[in-house]
């Protein structure tokens, strides 16, 4: 596994992100309360640059006719179709078995690094 450093820390700031090439993939690198997610920029459903899409919240899980709206910052919805997924886990609203492909972030002396490889 290789740790591709390839931006400071001040380069995303808090609810923001940056779009970086590495090793010929584009990576989203998110920063969401203080923590950095990265993502491949790759819609599963239809192969959307899914970094260009609005980062927001969702509806949360409540009683019938009561909406209620969390999570402000740490949805990703695809550009194309909305599909919607998580930036901590990288799994879709909807589905277990969908997903973003996520990568490790490492964080030293100010540069935030993106994990590469297998274990």
């Amino acid at each position: 596994m290789a740790v591709h450093y390839v931006l400071a820390e001040e380069d995303v700031p808090e609810g923001g992100h940056a779009v970086v090439n590495i090793e010929g993939r584009e990576i989203g690198i998110y920063r969401v309360n203080g923590e950095y997610h990265a993502i491949l920029n790759y819609c599963p459903h239809q192969g959307a640059p899914i970094c260009a899409g609005l980062v927001s919240g969702t509806t949360l899980p409540s009683e019938v006719y009561d909406y209620e709206y969390g999570r402000a910052g740490e949805i990703v919805r695809c550009p194309w179709h909305g599909w919607e997924f998580d930036l901590q886990t990288g799994k879709s609203l909807f589905s277990d078995r969908i997903r973003v492909k996520k990568y490790k972030v490492e964080v030293q002396e100010g540069k935030i690094g993106v994990v590469m490889g297998r274990k």
